[in-house]
């Protein structure tokens, strides 16, 4: 039983989601299963190894035994998305003893940070810009870019979850942008779905399941496939990816120029073609840190800045004191629900940072776009991974896509890194 809940007060909360008609993202969460940390900080996952975000922007020519530097870019990219999994999906359970709801973002919310790579001074400094860009459905749109060597990452994030028995089933909704402007390369990555096991016994956990995609403007096709315990290896976050030169060619597994096969939260093996001969260690995830990400010192930061936002939350929070983290948490909501009020009486709409929400109905054609089609995708706001032709590309979601305006990064006169 979770250290947080009497048995008393999860067997009530199991029963408010299981009578609860909509999307349970939305749903208000009981104080002891709320995480102190904001939704608007998960954008950070994508490049908490800065050397793995980069790695692909050196690798520039083929390897001693002829492998184009194309692939090895591939190769190198899917190392670095499973990198991002482990603190994204699992870290909760580790520090918490089980999964917790993150705070959901406030409309504008900002979180801001930077990777300052001082013992590479090759990497150069990497830095991250996150928005909450929507509240209803909520939206969290990201970028993270390292300028001394032009990479580029941009993308957005919203989920839906609902109850199925006894599992919380979520679809992810959005993609991300990995751009390589020294190497006129791109990628085009899909996140997976996933569902929340333990709810039964009050110690929830993640577990990614499904697909993610990986397309590269050089051709190459990454497909990531998730599961649990009963599939592959048999074990707890198991994933295989194989490495395809072409999305033709992943109609047949046999194609597959690389598979690799383990545990995005623990290790993994990579192999050449069929033969297991080539087998070698791919990545393992308890020995590579997350690097420190900088963040400004609350008392420096904008109000609208998540960790000064919730501070006195989170403070609650690690206290356990349920009463003072109920009333920290309806004051801030309740102003936010007022500053939407007075909004709405003046007839104007909150105006987003650094992002804008474009519009790709009527067939505007860019790296996204260019990058889908190659993959098959759909480029509705379809469950990330959706393939062009499935029900849900008929019928979910409009063709709007939030992207990142530097210029209005670069003007920027009230936050600072």
């Amino acid at each position: 039983m979770s250290q947080y809940a009497s048995s008393s007060t999860w067997t009530s909360f199991l029963k408010s989601i299981a009578s609860f008609n909509g999307d349970l993202s939305t749903l208000t969460a009981p104080p002891f299963i709320i995480s102190p940390t904001s939704l608007s900080e998960y954008s950070q996952y994508w490049a908490e190894h800065p050397d793995l975000f980069l790695a692909p922007a050196f690798i520039q020519k083929a390897d001693n035994e002829g492998t184009s530097a194309e692939m090895l870019r591939m190769v190198a990219v899917t190392k670095w998305f499973i990198s991002t999994l482990k603190s994204q999906y699992c870290s909760r359970n580790e520090q918490m003893g089980s999964e917790k709801k993150p705070l959901n973002p406030f409309l504008g919310e900002l979180f801001v940070g930077k990777w300052e790579n001082k013992e590479n001074p090759a990497f150069g400094e990497t830095v991250l810009l996150s928005e909450q860009v929507s509240h209803h459905p909520p939206v969290t749109a990201y970028t993270i870019f390292n300028d001394k060597n032009k990479v580029k990452l941009q993308g957005y994030n919203r989920v839906k979850a609902s109850l199925a028995t006894a599992t919380v089933s979520v679809r992810q909704f959005g993609h991300a942008l990995l751009e390589f402007e020294n190497l006129n390369e791109d990628y085009l990555i899909t996140l997976p779905p996933l569902h929340i096991e333990g709810m039964l016994v009050a110690s929830p956990f993640v577990e990614l399941d499904g697909k993610a995609y990986i397309q590269s403007s050089s051709g190459l096709f990454s497909v990531v496939e998730f599961s649990g315990r009963g599939y592959f290896s048999g074990k707890k976050n198991s994933f295989k990816a194989r490495i395809f030169k072409g999305q033709s060619d992943s109609k047949d597994k046999e194609k597959a120029v690389y598979t690799i096969s383990g545990q995005w939260s623990g290790t993994s093996t990579i192999n050449k073609g069929k033969s297991k001969k080539s087998e070698q260690l791919f990545y393992d995830a308890a020995q590579v840190k997350a690097e420190h990400l900088y963040v400004k010192p609350i008392e420096k930061q904008h109000a609208l800045e998540s960790r000064k936002a919730w501070q006195k939350v989170a403070e609650a929070i690690k206290l356990g004191d349920f009463g003072l983290i109920d009333q920290e948490k309806s004051t801030l909501e309740q102003a936010q629900r007022e500053l939407r009020k007075e909004e709405e009486a003046k007839g104007i709409n909150w105006q987003r940072r650094w992002f804008v929400d474009e519009d790709y109905t009527d067939g505007k054609q860019d790296k996204f776009t260019k990058l889908a089609t190659m993959a098959n995708l759909s480029t509705r706001e379809v469950p990330s991974g959706t393939i062009t032709g499935d029900k849900a590309d008929k019928k979910d979601g409009p063709s709007m896509h939030w992207r990142f305006i530097r210029k209005q990064w670069d003007e920027e006169k009230e936050i600072t890194l």
